[in-house]
């Protein structure tokens, strides 16, 4: 047993560092695929290190009548809600590609959830079914086959059993044009994969893919214990705003201990977790001095950033319209661009708030280098 454990852990320098956090959370194992509970997935994006002490190789095996057990927890798509992860805790298993979709819609703006939504359906009958839903599976393995580090053949099977639950040949790597021109994010992969010709080939694989994997909490949601079920655009679109605010609940509340509002220290605590920011004490005391009464931050308009945050990338064309008119950017010009951006409109407050924390050099201005690029590091949670 000793010698199977440090196999095991030896796959970790075989990971990327996205499988090494699923790993690194995943507490349950069945035939030999590793998966997270909803407790892991949000200890996975709102903690730095699982709550309990657990090893990637000492996942809780599972038969397949306990599987099938936990299973039958999960509601229907049209009773969820902004609680479904806490109030499923432990009764739900997530898979590793399920994982990798989670996260892509945690950073995602509402005008993408449609985008999301039309990858998925293919035929264009404004139905997601089963078939459709587990092409993802095919997509984010081929993206990770083109990752996969060099080595020991014998582990790096090992490693994508654990994944992905079924072993590949090398050899199946997905070959498309433009080679050097990979996609850089999952999303971008899957956005990129589904427009091309080759997605039918993919589709005829999710007939393979179903009948070799268990079903999932997701897979259970979305279509039925039976899989029959087919999901439309408002339980989608449902399904993907209740995530984003559940995760930004949770957030929230770890900080506010029952209030209506955290701090404006929490908030700057919050938005520098898993950056590249190396000395958060100095912008903690830069807004310390800036703002010496405490006046707090509400739910709505801690909400109302991260939504502006999901959609940075139109506000850095915004910003960088200012940066090459040699401007920086005032309290003012940076309320308007974010809401010509975005269409989401930040209290007065929030902007000084975020103003403080970011303007080092305590000119009341924005500059590129001073917020962008720390913010974009927050939106990916680390894994830019």
């Amino acid at each position: 047993v000793t010698e199977n454990g440090s196999d095991l852990e030896d796959l970790h320098l075989y990971a990327t560092p996205r499988e090494q956090r699923f790993r690194r959370f995943a507490s349950l194992e069945f035939e030999g695929q590793l998966y997270m509970t909803p407790y892991d997935f949000i200890q996975a994006v709102t903690s730095d290190e699982p709550k309990r002490k657990q090893e990637f190789y000492n996942a809780k095996t599972a038969r397949e009548n306990e599987l099938n057990q936990i299973l039958m927890e999960t509601p229907p798509v049209w009773k969820g809600s902004s609680k479904l992860f806490r109030n499923l805790n432990e009764k739900g298993v997530i898979s590793y590609t399920e994982y990798l979709f989670l996260l892509c819609i945690l950073t995602k703006p509402h005008a993408g959830f449609r985008i999301a939504f039309n990858m998925f359906d293919t035929d264009g009958n404004e139905m997601v079914d089963k078939k459709e839903f587990l092409v993802l599976q095919e997509i984010f393995r081929k993206k990770n086959e083109k990752r996969e580090k060099r080595g020991d053949e014998e582990k790096r099977a090992m490693l994508r059993l654990q994944l992905y639950g079924f072993h590949t040949p090398t050899n199946s790597v997905l070959k498309t044009e433009g080679e050097d021109l990979l996609p850089r994010s999952y999303w971008d992969t899957l956005r990129r994969s589904t427009s091309q010709a080759l997605f039918s080939d993919l589709a005829e694989r999710a007939d393979d893919i179903s009948s070799s994997l268990s079903d999932t909490t997701l897979l259970v949601h979305f279509f039925g214990k039976k899989g029959k079920a087919e999901l439309n655009f408002e339980d989608f679109y449902r399904f993907m705003d209740n995530l984003q605010t559940e995760v930004l609940e949770i957030e929230f509340l770890s900080y506010s201990n029952g209030m209506n509002t955290i701090s404006e220290e929490d908030f700057a605590h919050i938005l520098l977790r898993y950056t590249n920011v190396e000395n958060t004490s100095s912008y903690l005391e830069n807004m310390r001095c800036s703002i010496p009464e405490e006046k707090g931050i509400t739910f709505e308009e801690f909400r109302s950033f991260f939504q502006f945050l999901n959609n940075l990338e139109d506000f850095t064309i915004a910003m960088q319209m200012y940066n090459f008119a040699s401007r920086s950017i005032g309290q003012d010009e940076f309320k308007r661009a974010v809401y010509v951006a975005t269409g989401v409109k930040l209290s007065p407050h929030l902007v000084n708030t975020v103003f403080k924390i970011f303007d080092v050099d305590r000119d009341d201005q924005l500059s590129y280098k001073e917020f962008i690029g720390i913010m974009k590091d927050r939106l990916n949670r680390g894994f830019r």
